[in-house]
């Protein structure tokens, strides 16, 4: 966990100083304020009680400040923490293959096949990819194919369940040790007898509780762990294609099943809270059970003969008592610290499952594979075409490297690539993050988008609410082809840029993305386009044709070759 998270010890020691300070003023307050207490009772000198009643004042205010410094330090050291996990985390799924996987390969059918008979048509058959998605009842553990909402889970509450480990763990633990042996020590230089028996009820609040705690925790997590992420990818799978699922007549069912893992996860931590209420009665079983003991002690100890030369004094007597009040002050975060540390080591666990999984699924089969495949073929631009399934796309990842190592210059830019809800200057600059609006309404206007931008009240500074769902098809491929042409890469990899747009439309930006006099894309860039149509008039340098039995084969402007793949282009099927 401490290497996941990529811990600063410094950092967390700083923090741990400042919780020390904070509780440590607070116990010092408390025994200070008992003492003060006791003295005026006598009515001494008031210039008797000047130093102690300022000190008083200095240890309130310091109190506060010091645990305002102190969650600034352990909020600082969490937040960076979860920076690099959640970093750490979306590399290695950048280096596996779970983005390539096809959704419901490999997992069993539903029994439902009432739109797999409408196959005869492309959105019917989509309907059915969703349904018999939906109907995978596969839960993620590790071990089976993770799903969206799986590793949405992974990627935000699991990190931020690791995050919160150094705010309610490490820092708090700690903190207790130190303050619980303070505490100790200095009610034992009164009475070894109160002071032990606060060592049994600092043990029962700060050992016994957290581990019952544990105890609920560890059993809620076993029990609702499959139900959550099951609940989460259910109500992806509802968010995503509730269309096809309604056409599917899958809705209601899909949602009845998101319910119903949501009432199995709260039932599931309903029966898990038994223990956690015992935990969360220790801590006020232990503070009186100490009082009690000290009180009874320090009566016995003052005895008719108190505040005599060499009996108890009363002073002595007040810190006896009012001593433990503020000792539980450290310990009684402990029981919530071991809740957190459970439900931390089983995100771990799935976080450290995903690695495994990534760095053995993203091996060296399809990499072998891939490398058979032919390289770039020599031209500014190239035309890839074939018909739908043959590897056209497959082969662009390849050449981009996203198989194995990345290639630098080299940027594929996938049909199905993401809109963010945010403004299209914010879009366009995923590509290039130093892009000035003038560099993205050129761009834009390039694409064939200046009527649009031209009637947008803000501009490139209109947010796109809801993301690609703000747009028509055509304006989401076009801007997505904006993106392309500010980014800083040398070749640039489009798939399918055409999709979605009027005949004629497309095949005018084909042909000029096709033409390096065009000005669309500079001459010395090469671009390499994906497309179902080739139009008639493009002046492509090479055509590179995949058939159906996924054989490539590459044709140049002013002469022929061919080249056949050793067997088919790997498509990913796990």
């Amino acid at each position: 966990m401490w290497a996941l998270l990529e811990l600063s010890r410094w950092r967390v020691a700083v923090a741990v100083v400042w919780g020390v300070l904070a509780l440590g003023s607070g116990l010092g307050l408390a025994a200070l304020a008992a003492w003060l207490i006791a003295r005026a009772w006598e009515m001494p000198p008031v210039l008797d009680l000047s130093i102690a009643v300022v000190t008083v004042r200095a240890l309130g205010i310091s109190r506060g400040l010091c645990r305002y410094l102190e969650r600034l330090a352990t909020h600082d050291v969490a937040l960076r923490a979860m920076g690099t996990a959640r970093t750490t985390v979306y590399r290695t799924l950048a280096r596996s293959d779970f983005w390539l996987r096809r959704p419901g390969a490999g997992l069993p059918a539903t029994a439902d096949t009432s739109a797999d008979r409408a196959g005869e048509v492309a959105h019917a058959d989509r309907v059915a990819t969703v349904a018999r998605r939906f109907g995978d009842s596969v839960r993620a553990d590790g071990s089976a194919p993770l799903r969206r909402g799986d590793l949405l889970v992974r990627i935000g509450s699991d990190i931020d369940d690791l995050g919160a480990v150094v705010v309610r763990v490490f820092v708090p633990v700690a903190v207790a040790v130190v303050l619980a042996t303070v505490a100790i020590g200095l009610l034992a230089a009164i009475s070894v007898a109160a002071a032990a028996i606060l060592a049994g009820a600092l043990a029962l609040s700060g050992i016994v509780a957290p581990w019952l705690s544990a105890r609920a925790a560890q059993e809620a997590e076993r029990a609702v762990r499959a139900d959550r992420a099951e609940f989460t990818a259910q109500a992806l799978t509802v968010l995503d294609h509730a269309a096809e699922l309604r056409v599917a007549g899958r809705l209601d069912a899909a949602l009845d099943a998101a319910a119903e893992a949501s009432r199995r996860a709260v039932t599931a931590e309903d029966a898990a809270a038994a223990r956690s209420a015992w935990s969360a009665a220790a801590t006020p079983l232990s503070i009186g059970a100490s009082v009690l003991g000290a009180l009874l002690i320090g009566i016995t100890l003052y005895g008719p003969s108190g505040g005599a030369p060499g009996a108890m004094t009363p002073m002595a007597l007040a810190v006896l008592v009012l001593l433990p009040l503020s000792a539980f002050e450290a310990v009684g975060p402990l029981p919530a610290a071991a809740q957190a540390l459970t439900t931390a080591r089983a995100a771990l666990h799935r976080l450290t499952a995903v690695d495994h999984s990534a760095s053995r699924d993203g091996g060296s089969a399809d990499l072998a594979a891939a490398q058979q495949l032919p390289e770039i073929p020599s031209g500014n631009r190239i035309a890839v075409v074939g018909p739908s399934g043959a590897g056209k796309t497959t082969l662009l990842m390849v050449w981009a490297g996203l198989f194995g190592t990345p290639r630098p210059g080299v940027t594929f830019f996938a049909e199905d690539a993401h809109l963010f809800g945010t403004s299209i200057l914010e879009n366009l600059r995923v590509a290039r993050g130093d892009l000035t609006e003038d560099e993205a309404e050129t761009a834009l206007r390039t694409a064939g988008l200046g009527d649009w931008l031209a009637a947008l009240p803000e501009g490139v500074h209109t947010d796109l609410i809801g993301g690609a769902a703000a747009v028509s098809g055509g304006q989401r491929r076009r801007i997505l082809l904006a993106r392309a042409l500010v980014a800083p890469a040398r070749v640039l990899l489009l798939d399918e840029p055409t999709e979605h747009m009027e005949s004629e439309a497309g095949a005018q930006l084909l042909r000029a993305l096709l033409d390096a006099d065009s000005g669309l894309v500079a001459p010395d860039r090469t671009v390499v386009v994906v497309t179902h149509q080739l139009p008639s008039g493009h002046r492509a340098d090479v055509v590179v044709r995949v058939d159906a039995s996924s054989q490539v084969n590459v044709d140049f402007l002013d002469h022929s070759s061919t080249f056949s793949a050793h067997g088919e282009i790997p498509l990913p099927t796990r």
